[in-house]
């Protein structure tokens, strides 16, 4: 009997409602198709650079066929993953990716699926912009810095300012992270009381910004939005503390990669961007 193909998924924090259900539809796929076999690893950060790079290195030894990667860091990634490549692991890049121009160094070129994180950013920026109207004072709370979605998501709030005369008051990093966004906000809220909006990059740490919010008693009174619809965030949209958020599928998108995986691993070239799926999400 041929031997199944094995494919490694590898995520970021496992801790995160996002790569949870990530895990969980492709866990699902993979049972259903019963065609190949998954390896799911992650991280219990969403900056845990170097664990990650252990993962893939383990992957690696591990000899599997193909791997749909999640990259922490767009660059720090990209030398394991480049030795996988050698290796003659077929590599399916998704969600966040990996700096194309790095890869072009080493003449590799791979298949990236994930959203266009940029205007759908722009997309929930709009919601909050119109909400608030010209002259408005918002806050940025940004992803990690070293991924490109999370500079991708900045760029599209910022295009929503620019069109919408808001006025930009501070913009931070949080990591992606609930707890740091809590920190991060409280600090910025002191000393910027008169604010009328947020923009989260992604559900974690807007849960962190309403912390905070609903300790001043400011739950709804300050807008915020979004990004992924996470199951926390249900209920928050509902009674209107949040105003709006993407869901992008996360579950559905590490489906798509490993099914790109397969194709690959059945003869396709292993190149091109495919846009996945995202919708608007409001109280």
């Amino acid at each position: 009997m041929e031997k199944k193909p094995s494919i490694g998924l590898v995520m970021k924090s496992l801790q995160a409602e996002f790569f949870q259900e990530m895990k969980k539809g492709a866990l699902e796929f993979a049972e259903k198709q019963n065609g190949f076999e998954l390896v799911t690893v992650g991280t219990s950060t969403q900056t845990e650079i170097d664990l990650q790079i252990q993962l893939i290195d383990s992957l690696i030894e591990k000899k599997v066929d193909a791997m749909v990667v999640v990259p922490i860091d767009s660059k720090a990634l990209v030398p394991v993953v480049i030795k996988a490549v050698k290796t003659g692991i077929k590599v399916i890049n998704i969600d966040i990716k990996l700096d194309e121009d790095l890869l072009k160094e080493n003449n590799i070129e791979l298949t990236y699926v994930g959203p266009d994180n940029e205007t759908a950013s722009k997309m929930v920026g709009d919601v909050l912009a119109k909400k608030l109207g010209k002259g408005a004072k918002v806050i940025l709370i940004e992803g990690l810095s070293v991924a490109e979605n999370a500079q991708q998501r900045k760029q599209g709030f910022l295009k929503s300012i620019a069109e919408y005369q808001l006025n930009l008051v501070a913009s931070e990093a949080a990591d992606w992270e609930t707890g740091k966004a809590e920190q991060v906000f409280e600090k910025l809220f002191k000393a910027n009381a008169d604010i009328e909006g947020v923009f989260c990059s992604n559900d974690a740490m807007a849960l962190g910004v309403l912390k905070v919010l609903e300790k001043n008693q400011k739950t709804g009174k300050i807008q915020v939005v979004g990004f992924d619809n996470d199951a926390a965030v249900q209920p928050l949209l509902k009674s209107g503390a949040l105003l709006a958020t993407i869901d992008a599928y996360g579950s559905q998108m590490a489906v798509q990669g490993i099914e790109y995986a397969l194709k690959v691993l059945g003869g396709m070239e292993n190149k091109g961007s495919y846009s996945t799926k995202f919708d608007l999400v409001k109280n």
